[in-house]
């Protein structure tokens, strides 16, 4: 290797007197510094190879949002099938998922071994039953009623074709669960790709039913919308179980094993934590949705919320991948300098695209054209997409820090961010609310950039410990590389 070559040359020329003595010092220096230097480029590289993927399919998942939008903006009612489904199905089946979302982080962390591998699954099963069984009770007895009504407080127009979306999306919890902790192996065992490419058959399931859904015309969008969702992320799991199969033949099973047992206590212990920072964020779902409904203009509020929110996320992708991309990189000493500076990198490229689509025509453009708002929705939108700037932005840190924490199994750490996020949005919310003078819109984008930006700040400053450590390992001699 080119490195080695450099080195041999170094310890060449250290060489002393005529008795040759080499000095030892010098060469350790030299190696140090080029192998840092060779640790970094290939780190950058690796950075790129790994994220890249993870990118292109948290952007296909989170376009599949505002493109549903735009559908259902297309459909009969519009108004009132997008604050059903922003309201009520999406704010709902995804609190009730949340405990599961997790699994992508902590199988990536966790399935370094076949037994780890089994137990993990057994937990995952479990995971399904369970919160399957929550979603049911709720979609097909009064205790939805009990929720939507007393709980969320939303308009008496949206209860009914809340419900029916509510009942069709019984299956999406199950799919989400089983392909994330699927992913989370492949990305482990270096098949990012295979990640991307299953999320884009799923965009491409999504896209065939919204065109017969829009070629019926008088179709419930609602209805749609729902059908869409479960029935695509259905196709993308059974991808994803059909790529890992081999994988699971060829490389998990002949792993060495590189930690203890995985025994129920020692997953709860990693994963409550994790599960607790999910289960808050999507919880706060149904909380903005009974805020906007309490608020001036709740229908508009509602029905705004989801295309708003949804290009927000979509421009958050490249962060959001970050997370597990520092899980599985972070393995490697020295590495955190160059994932710090991508970061920063992504940071730029991501606040360039947001003010782009706030200040230039490409904002009516994609409310307008893509999202097919109007008026008085489309003016509103536009507005309320100035105050999400920094939430883009917000998530690359959060990403970078929290697989930070994730990799040193911090989790605790994580959940403690996630509190003061709630606790700062449910602030703000809750002085909207009182004061009754703004469009519910603004102030729950409002809080939820702030309490972002909170939490992102206090992921930070919990790393800091970790992040001594790391950076104060030595890096292994040039021949451990190789090996």
């Amino acid at each position: 290797m080119p490195s080695q070559q450099k080195v041999a040359a170094v310890c060449r020329s250290s060489v002393q007197g005529a008795g040759g003595d080499i000095n030892t010092t010098g060469c350790v220096m030299a190696s140090r510094l080029i192998d840092s230097q060779t640790r970094a480029h290939l780190s950058l590289r690796r950075i790129v190879h790994t994220w890249w993927p993870l990118t292109a399919s948290w952007m296909m998942m989170t376009i599949e949002g505002p493109l549903i939008v735009a559908m259902v903006a297309r459909l009969p009612a519009s108004a009132i099938n997008l604050a059903a489904l922003g309201g009520i199905v999406r704010a709902l089946t995804f609190a009730i998922e949340s405990p599961i979302l997790m699994l992508l982080s902590a199988s990536a962390a966790l399935s370094k071994d076949w037994d780890a591998y089994r137990r993990l699954r057994t937990y995952t099963v479990w995971g399904i039953l369970i919160l399957t069984a929550v979603h049911a009770i709720i979609a097909f007895t009064p205790v939805y009623y009990l929720v939507t009504r007393g709980l969320i407080g939303a308009p008496a127009e949206i209860i009914e074709p809340g419900r029916i979306g509510m009942m069709i999306t019984v299956p999406y919890l199950a799919a989400v669960a089983y392909r994330r902790f699927n992913q989370g192996v492949l990305i482990r065992f270096g098949h990012s790709r295979a990640v991307a490419a299953g999320t884009g058959l799923r965009l491409v399931t999504v896209l065939a039913i919204m065109a017969g859904g829009l070629l019926l015309h008088s179709a419930s969008g609602v209805i749609v919308a729902a059908l869409t969702m479960t029935v695509g992320v259905t196709v993308e799991a059974s991808y994803i179980e059909r790529r890992v199969r081999p994988v699971l033949r060829t490389q998990v099973k002949g792993a060495a094993v590189l930690a203890p047992d995985l025994t129920v206590q020692r997953f709860l212990k990693f994963y409550i934590p994790l599960a607790m920072t999910s289960v808050a964020m999507y919880l706060m779902q149904p909380v903005v949705s009974a805020a906007l409904s309490r608020m001036p203009d709740a229908l508009i509020s509602l029905a705004v919320w989801p295309p708003v929110m949804g290009i927000a996320m979509l421009l958050a992708s490249g962060g959001m991948a970050m997370v597990e991309v520092v899980v599985t990189l972070l393995d490697q000493p020295r590495t955190f300098a160059s994932l710090r500076r991508f970061t920063v990198l992504l940071m730029g490229v991501t606040a360039l695209l947001a003010v782009a689509l706030a200040a230039t025509p490409l904002g009516a453009f994609w409310f307008g054209r893509v999202s097919a708002l109007r008026e008085p929705i489309l003016d509103v939108a536009r507005h309320a997409f100035w105050v999400a700037l920094l939430y883009p932005i917000a998530l690359v840190i959060q990403g970078l820090y929290q697989g930070v924490l994730t990799h040193a199994h911090h989790t605790r750490r994580i959940t403690e961010a996630v509190f003061l996020n709630l606790l700062v949005s449910l602030t703000i919310l809750s002085l909207g609310v009182v004061s009754g003078r703004l469009t519910g819109i603004y102030v729950g984008v409002g809080a939820t950039v702030v309490a972002t930006v909170v939490q992102g700040i206090w992921l930070r400053l919990r790393s800091r410990p970790v992040l001594r450590r790391e950076t104060s390992t030595l890096s292994p001699p040039l021949l451990d590389e190789q090996a």
